[in-house]
């Protein structure tokens, strides 16, 4: 191959390359749950590392506590309802247009800080019933299969973000999600989970 093709060659794939990445940002929709109120502590500063890799336009971002997401109430004597016969939630409130989101996203992350080496009490609540409502196949559609990520950040010790995305990963994949990472992060090493975390969130557009 001559000079001149190698040229045209690296400038043809430099062109296309950015092609692509237009073509990302005009499309490809991301959400971002979190099970955290404050926007400016630890769980966000890790959301926002994977934000960051992301480098795309158009990007959700829903803080749990602040929205109004009842329990599950059990509603039959056998601990079902409409999840189980309709794929739907009887309880009026803030769960179906949030379901909504996440089958009209591309891509999504649930961010969860730990607590008792768990989920937040606000996104295992709306979890729970996520998980009930995907056991028929109209609530399940549209999320089975769709590209996720987990992000349990653990303050204190730090000790509990592990068993967290073992919770994390067990409740993801009862509704269907195609997990592509679950990721641990402690207080104490924060700063080089955020690096990381840029690097996953790259990897998750361009999977």
């Amino acid at each position: 191959m001559n000079n001149n093709a190698k040229v045209s060659k690296a400038i043809i794939q430099e062109h296309f390359a950015g092609f692509k990445l237009q073509y990302q940002e005009e499309i490809m929709k991301a959400l971002i749950i979190m099970g955290s109120r404050n926007p400016d502590g630890q769980t966000a500063r890790a959301a926002d590392g994977m934000i960051q890799g992301m480098n795309i336009s158009e990007i959700e971002q829903f803080f749990l506590p602040r929205m109004k997401i009842d329990r599950c109430r059990q509603c039959d004597n056998a601990g079902w309802g409409i999840c189980r016969t309709k794929g739907e939630c009887v309880i009026k409130d803030d769960f179906a247009s949030l379901v909504d989101k996440i089958k009209g996203a591309d891509v999504v992350a649930f961010v969860t800080p730990v607590y008792f080496g768990d989920l937040s009490e606000s996104l295992k609540t709306f979890l729970d019933r996520l998980r009930r409502t995907c056991m028929h196949e109209s609530g399940k559609e549209n999320i089975a299969g769709k590209k996720c990520i987990g992000i349990c950040v653990a303050g204190g010790g730090g000790g509990g973000a592990p068993s967290c995305t073992v919770s994390m990963e067990k409740v993801l994949r009862t509704c269907g999600f195609d997990i592509v990472d679950l990721v641990p992060v402690r207080r104490q090493n924060l700063e080089m989970k955020v690096e990381v975390l840029k690097i996953t969130g790259k990897w998750l557009i361009e999977d």
